[in-house]
């Protein structure tokens, strides 16, 4: 692994314990709780991060020319854009039912194939130009690959704020710590006006 990649994997897997740690703490009362500015519930979001390490890790295996082994991906070959936020949604309806140790299983299982992914990437690689195809509330741009990592790898930490505003009440020391980042901020900034 490039120096780089070394970083972003030891932030990355930080992040996931953390925000597992976090997550096998709720209750099923807080796990269910609707998040507001949201459309999803609390479990929803761990839902989400253990699914779609499998869409952006195609995306990054193509940064290096490789084919994929699988693709987690819908088959786009009709010309028809990918919809990022259709996807989430269906991957998030079909796993309401999963248990917290079902969910992280399957994230752990989706991570270890990420690693793999971001193991592969060389200094050239990251500094390539990807293209981020946007969502529902970000238009597209083209950025350098090893930054959009390093924002990515912040994905955790991220949601686990999204869900602190359906659990005000979680909102201790150690949590606030976790979340005291710029990147963090300015994500909910941006998406949650």
């Amino acid at each position: 692994m490039t120096p780089e990649i070394q970083e972003i994997v030891r932030d990355l897997d930080g992040h996931r314990a953390k925000f597992e740690a976090f997550c096998r703490s709720l209750s099923e009362e807080e796990l269910d709780r609707e998040v507001p500015n949201s459309h999803w519930l609390v479990r929803d979001f761990i839902a989400h991060l253990a699914t779609i390490d499998g869409p952006v890790r195609v995306m990054f295996e193509s940064m290096t020319g490789e084919q994929p082994a699988r693709t987690s991906t819908p088959d786009t070959s009709s010309g028809e854009r990918w919809d990022v936020d259709r996807w989430n949604d269906s991957r998030v309806a079909a796993r309401r039912t999963k248990t917290v140790d079902e969910i992280f299983a399957e994230a752990a299982h989706e991570r270890a194939h990420m690693h793999g992914a971001l193991a592969n990437l060389s200094e050239a690689d990251l500094d390539k130009t990807m293209h981020f195809g946007g969502d529902n509330k970000r238009s597209a741009a083209d950025i350098r690959l090893g930054d959009y990592i390093r924002g990515w790898a912040k994905h955790d930490v991220i949601h686990a704020a999204d869900m602190l505003r359906a659990l005000p009440e979680r909102k201790t020391p150690d949590v606030e710590a976790w979340l005291d980042d710029p990147a963090v901020t300015g994500y909910q900034r941006m998406m949650n006006r």
